[in-house]
C-alpha cells in the first residue's frame, strides 16, 4: 500500500515561447488555489526542456522560489498522463508536456523525508498513482488547465515502499532530467556563431551537406513548403515544346542553338558559355577542373559547392556571416589569400540580395569568384546580378532553370564565364552531358516571350512572400531574417527542430535548417507559396507552436 498521502507538490508548465511571467503566474495561483494550497508548498517547476530558459517560465519560478526542471521530449512522452489531448500526441507523442512534467518533476522529489505541509483539499480527488524508477510515485492533483499561451498541472509525489507495487507505469529514470542553470546541465539553445571567422573544416563536419529540400516531401504526401520550385510549373507551353523533342531522341544531342539563345539572352559571346546538367553540375565542374589551393564558401548557403570541392579533394575554408548582420556580406571576411570564393545571390536559404559591388570587390587577380545565382530571375529586374559582366576577373556565374520552370526533373543550368575558364570546365564534362529535352527547354526559356513571364513571377512572388511575411510577424515566437529577395525566407523559433515535426504531423514540409553551416536547430526555411497555401500554413504553424507550449 501507499503511505499516508502526498509529500510534495510539483508543477507542470508548457508555454508557447514569450509568455509573459504574469501569465504563468496567474494561471499556477489558480491551479494552487483548485488544489487547496499555497504558493509555499511548491517545490519544483517542470516543463520541456527547450522552454527550460524561457524568461517567462524563469521569471515565475523565481517568484516561486523553486528551480526548473527541464525534461526531454523522449522523457515527457514515456509518462501515461492522464488527460491526453488528441493534438499534442499526434505531433509530439507527448500528449500533455503540463501533466508529464508535472509527474516527472513530483517523481524526483519522492524519497523519505519530503514534506508537502498541506494536504490536497478541495479541489477534488487526487488522480492514480503513477510509479517511478521502480521505486517511487506521483499523482496528479490538478490536471492540466490552459490559458491563451500557458497550460499548467499539479502533481504531488508519493513514497512507495520497496516491497509494495503501485498502479500505473513505469518510466525512465529521473536522472535523465536537469536543472536549467545547474553546473553540467546541458544548454537548453545552441550557441550561435557570432562572428565572421574564418574557419576551416574536415570532412567530419556535423552538418549534413547533402541534405536536400526533396528529401523533406520524398516519401510522404505533405504540403511543400520545403523545396524552392515554383509551383504548377512547367507551364503548358513548355511542356508541349519538351514533349516535342522526344521525336528526336534518336539523335546525339546538339546544344549550339541553346548556347547560342543563352549567349544572347545576356549579351555575350557563346564562348563564354556552358550549358549544364542543372547549376549542380558546375559547381562539380568547378571542383575538378580548377587547379585551387585554397577555396572558400561564404554560409549560409547551398551546401553543394562545398560538397563538390571536398569530394575533389580540396580543404574548404568557410566564412560564416553573422545572424546579427543580417547575413549580410563583409568582403573583408574574405582572406586575402582564397583563390576561389563561392557566394550566392540571393542566398539559399537566407534569401538575402547582395549588392553587386559588394561581390564584385571580393575579385582579385589570381582568384576564381564563383556566384550561385540560380534564384536571380525570381528578382524582379534581376537587379544585382553580375551575369553578362565581364570587367570582373576571374568571375564565373552560374544560373539555374529549375526552379523558376519547374525542370528539376529535366536538369538545365549553365555557366558564364571568361572563355579560358569555361574551355577548362567543358573538357571535364562528359559527352553529351545535357539532354535534346533539357537543350529545347534551355532555348525555350531564353525567348522574349518567356522572359517576360519570368519577371511576371518574380513580381507575383514579391506580393505573396510579403503575405507570408506579415503573417509569420504576427507569431512572438518567430523571427525572419530581414529584407529577403528570394522565393524563400529563413525563419528562426527556438526549437525549430521540433515545431517541423509537429508541421509535419499537421500536413505541411519545412525545410531543416540545421544542414546549413552557420545555422542550428533553431532555423526552418520556407518557400514563397500561393496566398491560400500560407494561410493554410499559418494556421498550422499556430497550432504547432501551442502545442509546443
Amino acid at each position: 500500500m501507499l503511505s499516508d498521502g502526498p509529500r510534495a507538490a510539483h508543477l507542470g508548465v508548457g508555454a508557447r515561447s514569450g509568455a509573459p511571467a504574469e501569465e504563468v503566474l496567474a494561471l499556477v495561483d489558480a491551479v494552487l488555489r483548485e488544489a487547496g494550497l499555497t504558493r509555499a508548498a511548491v517545490r519544483s517547476l517542470g516543463t520541456l526542456d527547450a522552454r527550460a530558459a524561457e524568461p517567462g517560465i524563469v521569471a515565475a519560478a523565481s517568484a516561486l522560489g523553486v528551480p526548473v526542471r527541464g525534461f526531454t521530449p523522449g522523457e515527457l512522452t514515456a509518462v501515461p498522463v492522464p488527460h491526453p489531448s488528441a493534438l499534442p500526441l499526434a505531433a509530439t507523442g507527448t500528449a500533455s508536456v503540463a501533466e508529464a512534467a508535472a509527474l516527472l518533476a513530483a517523481g524526483a522529489d519522492a524519497e523519505p523525508g519530503g514534506d508537502l505541509g498541506t494536504r490536497a483539499g478541495g479541489g477534488g480527488r487526487a488522480g492514480p498513482v503513477v510509479r517511478l524508477a521502480g521505486r517511487a510515485g506521483a499523482v496528479l492533483l490538478v490536471p492540466k488547465r490552459k490559458t491563451r499561451s500557458v497550460t499548467c498541472a499539479l502533481a504531488a509525489s508519493v513514497p512507495v515502499r520497496p516491497n509494495e507495487d503501485a498502479p500505473g507505469a513505469r518510466l525512465l529514470p529521473l536522472t535523465h532530467g536537469y536543472i536549467a542553470g545547474e553546473p553540467g546541465s546541458p544548454p537548453t539553445i545552441p550557441t550561435p556563431h557570432t562572428t565572421a571567422a574564418m574557419d576551416t573544416h574536415t570532412h567530419t563536419d556535423a552538418h549534413d551537406l547533402r541534405h536536400h529540400g526533396d528529401a523533406e516531401v520524398r516519401d510522404e504526401k505533405l504540403i511543400d513548403l520545403a523545396v524552392n520550385v515554383r509551383t504548377n510549373t512547367p507551364p503548358d507551353w513548355l511542356r508541349e515544346r519538351i514533349a516535342d523533342s522526344l521525336t528526336g531522341l534518336a539523335a546525339y544531342p546538339d546544344g549550339r542553338a541553346a548556347r547560342a539563345a543563352v549567349a544572347e539572352r545576356h549579351d555575350l559571346p557563346s564562348n563564354r558559355v556552358l550549358l549544364t546538367a542543372g547549376a549542380a553540375e558546375a559547381f562539380v565542374l568547378l571542383a575538378r577542373a580548377l587547379p585551387v589551393r585554397r577555396p572558400v564558401v561564404v554560409h549560409p548557403q547551398f551546401t553543394e559547392p562545398e560538397a563538390a570541392l571536398r569530394d575533389a579533394g580540396h580543404e574548404v575554408g568557410r566564412v560564416l556571416l553573422r545572424e546579427e548582420d543580417g547575413f549580410r556580406l563583409d568582403p573583408a571576411a574574405v582572406p586575402e589569400d582564397a583563390d576561389l570564393v563561392v557566394i550566392g545571390n540571393p542566398t539559399n536559404p537566407t534569401s538575402v540580395l547582395h549588392p553587386a559591388a559588394s561581390i564584385a570587390a571580393l575579385a582579385r587577380p589570381g582568384r576564381v569568384l564563383v556566384v550561385d545565382e540560380a534564384f536571380m530571375d525570381a528578382v524582379p529586374g534581376e537587379r544585382e546580378s553580375l551575369a553578362g559582366r565581364t570587367d570582373v576577373p576571374g568571375l564565373v556565374v552560374l544560373r539555374s532553370l529549375t526552379k523558376t520552370w519547374g525542370l528539376a526533373g529535366l536538369r538545365i543550368g549553365y555557366v558564364l564565364a571568361e572563355p579560358e575558364t569555361i574551355a577548362a570546365l567543358e573538357r571535364t564534362q562528359p559527352l553529351w552531358p545535357v539532354s535534346t529535352p533539357a537543350l529545347v527547354a534551355a532555348e525555350a526559356c531564353m525567348s522574349r516571350a518567356a522572359l517576360a513571364e519570368a519577371e511576371h513571377a518574380a513580381h507575383r512572388i514579391g506580393v505573396e512572400r510579403a503575405h507570408l511575411l506579415a503573417g509569420l510577424a504576427e507569431f512572438d515566437e518567430v523571427r525572419t531574417v530581414a529584407g529577403a529577395e528570394g522565393p524563400f525566407v529563413l525563419l528562426r523559433i527556438d526549437g525549430a527542430d521540433a515545431v517541423r515535426e509537429r508541421l509535419r504531423s499537421l500536413g505541411f514540409a519545412a525545410r531543416r535548417g540545421d544542414t546549413f553551416p552557420g545555422l542550428d536547430r533553431n532555423w526552418l526555411r520556407l518557400a514563397v507559396r500561393d496566398r491560400a497555401t500560407t494561410n493554410r500554413f499559418l494556421q498550422a504553424l499556430d497550432q504547432a507552436l501551442l502545442i509546443g507550449g
